[in-house]
Order: structure tokens, then sequence, then C-alpha cells
């Protein structure tokens, strides 16, 4: 297996995939370069290849809820940099996506010098927003801290509550014993102090990024 520094791409549209890895070849052509199109093929990804240095997402995918792809990525690997690329670049997504753990966010109407830029400055250690106008949200600030203390594992499964999976279907989705699920269930509520799977749904569904669209 190759170990050559390597950047990752999701996003599930393939002409913008390629526009991007296009710019990346360009800019950065000591990295090799991946794709990925959904949450799951990000996942597999991440696992095959342990040389991924940085990862460009997509807030919206197949197998994402808004801003689930990147919490879900900084709590299972929190040394990788997630930099987010969207078309949704309203002031309080991209706060979001900063209070939520990214080091970046490129709009996609960005300029490909300006998302060179961003991905060199990412790279080098340090972060890339646009101007924001969008205050910090301590509600944001608790959720993310709440979150954070999920599992991976817990994580996987707080999503499947959020699309109103039993626990029998989760077990069936996760490859899991129900049982497992169930104490899963249980942490996952006293942890994000949460009454009752719908509560939870609920707090999954605050994810998603409302103004304007994901994209």
């Amino acid at each position: 297996m190759s170990t050559a520094p390597t950047l990752l791409v999701a996003d599930d549209h393939p002409l913008f995939r390629s526009a991007v890895l296009h710019v990346l070849r360009e800019r950065l052509p000591q990295f090799r370069t991946l794709e990925a199109a959904s949450a799951a093929t990000l996942g597999q990804a991440l696992q095959d290849h342990p040389e991924v240095e940085l990862v460009l997402l997509d807030l919206s995918m197949p197998g994402t809820r808004g801003f689930s792809a990147l919490l879900h990525v900084r709590g299972e690997y929190p040394e990788l940099p997630v930099v987010i690329i969207s078309s949704n670049d309203h002031p309080r997504v991209i706060r979001r996506a900063q209070q939520f753990g990214a080091a970046g966010f490129i709009p996609k109407s960005a300029p490909a010098d300006a998302m060179g830029d961003a991905i060199q400055a990412v790279l080098d250690g340090g972060s890339w927003f646009p101007p924001m106008a969008a205050e910090r949200s301590e509600a944001d600030a608790e959720l993310a801290a709440r979150l954070a203390q999920l599992t991976p594992q817990q994580f996987r499964v707080l999503l499947c509550l959020a699309d109103g999976l039993l626990n029998k279907q989760i077990a069936s989705a996760l490859g899991l014993a129900e049982n497992t699920v169930k104490v899963h269930v249980t942490a996952i509520l006293k942890k994000l102090a949460c009454y009752s799977r719908t509560q939870a749904a609920v707090l999954v569904k605050s994810l998603e990024a409302e103004e304007g669209g994901a994209g």
C-alpha cells in the first residue's frame, strides 16, 4: 500500500469532484488524491488509507445529515484536518462548521486560486475561513461538546436513531448484537442528556445546515 501523502475529496457530484482534483493536481502535485461519494465510502477510504493528511468534505452526501460527517471524522480521527467545501456559504453555516471542528471552509463558488490557498494554509497547520458575520453560538458549542463524548460506534448508532430505525434494524445495519445496540442507545441518551430516542433524533436534525440548503 502506498504511503505517499494523500488528500481525500468527499463529494457526491462527479463534475465538482473532478474540478477539485484538477486544482489539487495543479497546486499540490506531490500529493496523491482519493475520492469518496458517500458517508460509507468516506469511512472506508479513511480506514483503508491511514496516509490521508486532509479531507475535503461536502456537507450534503448520501448517508450524511448536515454536519454529521464532519463530527464523525473529527471524532474518529481527531488529528486529521477537515475542510468543508459547500455551495451553502451562509455565515451561520460557516460559523457552525468552524465550531464543529472544521479547519477550513471553501465556498464552491470560490475561484481555483482561493481553493488552492485554503488547502495549503490548512496543510501548513493553519485554518482558512471566509469573513463571517455570524456570531459564535453557545448552543452549537454545547452541542459539539456533547457529541464529542460519543464513541465512533455510538455516533453511527445515533445516526440510525435519527433515521427512525428500531434496535433490531440498527443491529442488522451495523452488524451488531441487538443487546449491544441497546447498551449503546442507553449510553447515547445519557451522554446527550436526552430523555428519549425522539429527542436524540431532533438533536441530530439540528446538525443540518438550514440556511439556504446544504450542498
